[in-house]
């Protein structure tokens, strides 16, 4: 089961394609560069708002997506 969670990106390296977000609750976490890749993203940076889709069991981001407001 998955969750969805408005974040902010951290940071992002685009050589890797990892980086972090923070989520609205102030919780930091990591993502890797196959949640990057499956996120169809060409470019992260600091500041941007995405959505996280998270795996409930381990808080693992498993994409992100665009935020539409």
């Amino acid at each position: 089961m998955t969750t969805t969670r408005q974040a902010t990106v951290g940071s992002f390296d685009p050589q890797s394609g990892s980086g972090t977000v923070l989520l609205d609750d102030g919780t930091p976490l990591t993502f890797d560069a196959e949640a990057f890749a499956d996120s169809g993203f060409r470019l992260l940076r600091s500041g941007q708002r995405v959505q996280a889709l998270l795996d409930d069991d381990s808080l693992r981001v498993r994409t992100l997506r665009m935020l539409y407001t």
